[in-house]
C-alpha cells in the first residue's frame, strides 16, 4: 500500500481527505502545520505529498521549497484555496507536480494523485500490466498474452480501477463509484458479476478477493 502525507490544517477536510484517499487504497499520514509536516518528510518513503499553502507555523511554499532544494523528488499536489493565476504560477515555479484549488471533486483529486505517482514512478504513459494482462487506458485495449480481450464498459471499468491501485484492497463500495460514476442505484451483486467475468476472461486467480475488504489485482497472498 503507497503512503501519502497529507499536509492540511483543516480538521473537518483532513479527516474528509484521509477517508476518500484511504478508500481509494492509499495509506494516509497526515500533519496538520508546517512544523510537523516537516518532520514527516524527514521519514521519507511517501509515494506524493498533498500540500496546502496556507499553515499554522510556516507557509506550505517554504516547505516545498525545502524539499526541493534537498533533492527530494517526490511527486507534490498542492490542495488550496488559493486560485489566482500569480499563486498557480508560483507553487508550479517552486516545484509543485500540480495545483488543485478547493472545492474540488475528490474523483479529479485520486485521479490526479495516481498521474502525480505515475509520472513520479516514469510512467508517463500510463500502460498498466499484471501476469500476462496489458491494459492501455488512453485506447481501452486490453491484452492478454499477446492476444486482445473483449471487455463490456463496465468490464473495463472495473479492471481499471484494480489495475490503477496494484497491489491494494479495493473496496466495492470504490469500485461501484469507478464503474458508475457515483450513481447510487447499483444493485447490491453487480461488481461480484464483472469480477467473475474478468477471472472467466483473464484467469482465475487474477483478481483475489479479500473476504470482507474487497478485491485486489497483486499483492501478497
Amino acid at each position: 500500500m503507497s503512503r501519502i502525507l497529507l499536509i492540511e490544517d483543516d480538521p473537518m477536510l483532513g479527516d474528509a481527505l484521509s477517508t476518500a484517499l484511504t478508500q481509494d487504497g492509499w495509506d494516509i499520514t497526515r500533519a496538520d502545520d508546517a512544523d510537523s509536516g516537516r518532520l514527516q518528510l524527514l521519514a521519507g518513503g511517501y509515494a506524493a505529498v498533498l500540500l496546502d499553502l496556507g499553515l499554522p507555523r510556516g507557509s506550505g511554499l517554504d516547505l516545498l521549497r525545502e524539499m526541493r532544494r534537498a533533492s527530494d523528488a517526490t511527486p507534490v499536489l498542492i490542495v488550496t484555496a488559493r486560485d489566482r493565476l500569480s499563486d498557480r504560477i508560483r507553487g508550479l515555479d517552486f516545484g509543485a507536480d500540480d495545483y488543485i484549488t478547493k472545492p474540488f471533486e475528490v474523483d479529479e483529486l485520486c485521479a490526479r494523485l495516481r498521474a502525480a505517482v505515475r509520472r513520479g514512478q516514469g510512467r508517463v504513459t500510463p500502460t498498466l500490466s499484471f501476469l500476462d494482462v496489458v491494459l492501455e487506458p488512453d485506447t481501452r485495449a486490453v491484452t492478454r498474452a499477446g492476444r486482445p480481450v473483449r471487455l463490456s464498459l463496465h468490464e473495463f471499468r472495473t479492471l481499471l480501477a484494480l489495475m490503477e491501485r496494484q497491489g491494494r484492497i479495493v473496496t466495492r463500495e470504490t469500485l461501484e463509484s469507478c464503474v458508475y460514476d457515483g450513481d447510487s442505484a447499483v444493485e447490491s451483486n453487480t461488481i461480484a458479476v464483472y469480477i467473475h467475468a474478468l477471472r472467466r476472461k483473464l484467469g482465475e486467480r487474477f483478481v483475489t478477493t479479500v473476504h470482507g475488504f474487497g478485491y485486489r489485482v497483486g499483492g501478497d497472498e
